[in-house]
């Protein structure tokens, strides 16, 4: 899951990315709506943290942009205007969830993957191929009967080739979604996971290598 922050406060922005990194999310951070609107033209976000009171671009006019322009990003307005009254208008403009300040940091993460599981994404809850099992709101992968130990990337790109179904998924958009903006694009680092991923699933191998199309679940390619 792939997540954009927008907060003006430069310490609680990245707290929370910090956070939410540690929660498996790849995570990237604005600090003004001008920046927000910049990162959303090139990168494509599941969910958007967004601060109400923002320099630059209004964050009431980031979240307007979004739903006319992004409408598969989910909005969770984050602000200190708490009153029903606010959240009402919030909510008026398109943000899917409202959460005032001060919050409870699992609140947080609760509401961000709730947001990611809405039918946008067409992906439900709990994901499965033949015997194996994701749950993603738990974090929990099986197969066969036995609890998989997954790092955070592990996770994320298993849950990515499982939504996708048969479709074959390209390493760069495995880099997008399960990375952030800090990845190096020519990295080997979905090469590297997905050989640690496939080890620890076990055979028979079930994550295949699709030539020049990336990576998919499934049969023999």
């Amino acid at each position: 899951m792939r997540v954009l922050v927008v907060e003006d406060h430069e310490v609680l922005t990245r707290t929370i990315g910090i956070g939410l990194r540690r929660e498996g999310m790849a995570v990237d951070l604005a600090f003004d709506g001008d920046e927000a609107l910049e990162r959303l033209a090139v990168n494509r976000y599941e969910v958007v943290v967004l601060d109400r009171d923002l320099p630059g671009t209004h964050g009431d006019q980031v979240c307007r942009r979004i739903v006319d322009h992004h409408p598969t990003s989910r909005v969770l307005m984050l602000t200190a205007s708490g009153t029903l009254q606010d959240r009402v208008e919030g909510l008026g403009l398109g943000a899917d969830d409202y959460l005032p300040k001060p919050f409870e940091f699992p609140e947080l993460v609760a509401r961000v993957r709730a947001l990611a599981r809405r039918p946008t994404t067409l992906v439900p809850p709990v994901l499965r191929s033949g015997d194996l099992t994701v749950d993603s709101s738990l974090r929990v992968a099986v197969r066969g009967g036995r609890r998989l130990d997954l790092s955070p990337k592990e996770f994320g790109v298993l849950e990515c080739l499982l939504a996708a179904g048969s479709r074959p998924v390209p390493a760069e958009e495995l880099l997008e979604k399960v990375w952030d903006e800090a990845a190096n694009p020519f990295t080997t680092a979905v090469k590297t996971t997905v050989k640690r991923l496939r080890a620890k699933l076990g055979d028979p191998p079930i994550v295949l290598t699709v030539r020049e199309g990336g990576y998919r679940i499934g049969g023999p390619s």
